[in-house]
């Protein structure tokens, strides 16, 4: 169901997205729309997405595993 809305904003930023919209051949309310369901998406995504790579190598060493070492002095002593 579309219902109308009315926004109040700034004369110029009107016409530099008016004319953004006629350049990607999209209508204002379109591009309104998109902006908001991505708005809303954005927050419901509040987990961070990783590749899956990452996803695979995640927790391949456990937080225990790791203390005692010192990762950036082998990375200073790595790259000098």
């Amino acid at each position: 169901m579309e219902t109308k809305l009315t926004l109040k904003l700034d004369k110029a930023v009107i016409q530099s997205v008016k004319k953004y919209a006629h350049n990607s051949n999209k209508s204002l309310s379109k591009l309104v729309e998109s902006y908001f369901r991505n708005l809303v998406s954005e927050g419901e995504k509040k987990k961070a997405t990783y590749s899956p790579l990452v996803e695979e190598l995640s927790g391949v060493i456990s937080e225990k595993a790791m203390k005692g070492i010192d990762y950036l002095g082998y990375l200073e002593a790595k790259y000098e």
